[in-house]
């Protein structure tokens, strides 16, 4: 009996091709590889395989030049009218402004005003990315909030962007998709026009998906980094998953 016993779960195994599991083992703990919180940018197409090997591959795909060259004629309306709606990506034409559009996209209990479909007049951001503090935003306080350009208008113009045509420079002011994040106001200001190798946001929890999407914004648009930028990227993965 004990022997055909054996046999039928030798059988059964076979014929299934499952077993028993491991003793301790948890077979939700089976998942596919986590990806970047930048996942939202589409430049990034390698597997996610770690926010720190994907800094090190961006790295290897883009120009470093020793320092940032002094570019004059930089002024904001370069880059086209503040926040317009008329660009090429992502919320381009949809009849709403880019800054309302980040804001819809990215506070929690988004309010509007009266009928409108556009304008943010309230909401919350739950773990503010630079500072990692609950944000409330308000309209009657609205540079409590304000939208970033993760690699910034006046550092962009310095690096390339003096030489592009209008159309691309507005495209690349309203990237919602790559360049755009809704961010602390005195941590925006702070930030100015630098790049990870002069600043670095307070939240720690952030600095490797910051570093990240700089990288990759300089990547799509062909714009260089500066050498403190690559040296800050690559002591950044040390800490980086």
């Amino acid at each position: 009996m004990r022997v055909l016993l054996a046999a039928l779960i030798v059988l059964g195994v076979a014929a299934t091709g499952c077993a028993y599991p491991v003793a301790g083992a948890d077979p939700a703990e089976s998942k596919p590889p986590l990806r970047t919180t930048a996942a939202s940018s589409p430049v990034t197409v390698q597997p996610a395989t770690g926010t720190a090997k994907l800094i090190s591959t961006e790295l290897r795909q883009i120009r470093v030049i020793a320092a940032r060259p002094d570019v004059p004629g930089y002024k904001r309306d370069q880059f086209g009218q503040t926040w317009t709606d008329d660009h090429a990506g992502r919320g381009g034409h949809n009849g709403c402004d880019t800054r309302n559009d980040i804001l819809a996209a990215q506070l929690t209990a988004v309010q509007y005003r009266g009928r409108s479909r556009c304008v943010v007049i309230a909401g919350s951001l739950p773990a503010e990315p630079y500072t990692g503090r609950r944000i409330e935003f308000r309209k009657a306080a609205a540079n409590k909030v304000q939208v970033d350009h993760l690699y910034p208008l006046a550092r962009a113009w310095e690096m390339g962007a003096a030489r592009w045509p209008l159309r691309r420079r507005i495209d690349f002011a309203n990237d919602q998709a790559a360049n755009l994040l809704a961010v602390d106001g005195p941590a925006n200001a702070s930030k100015n026009d630098s790049g990870p190798g002069e600043w670095m946001p307070l939240n720690r929890n952030y600095r490797c998906t910051y570093v990240l999407r700089y990288l990759q914004v300089a990547r799509k648009y062909a714009l260089p980094i500066t050498a403190n930028d690559r040296d800050a990227a690559q002591a950044i993965t040390r800490s980086c998953a």
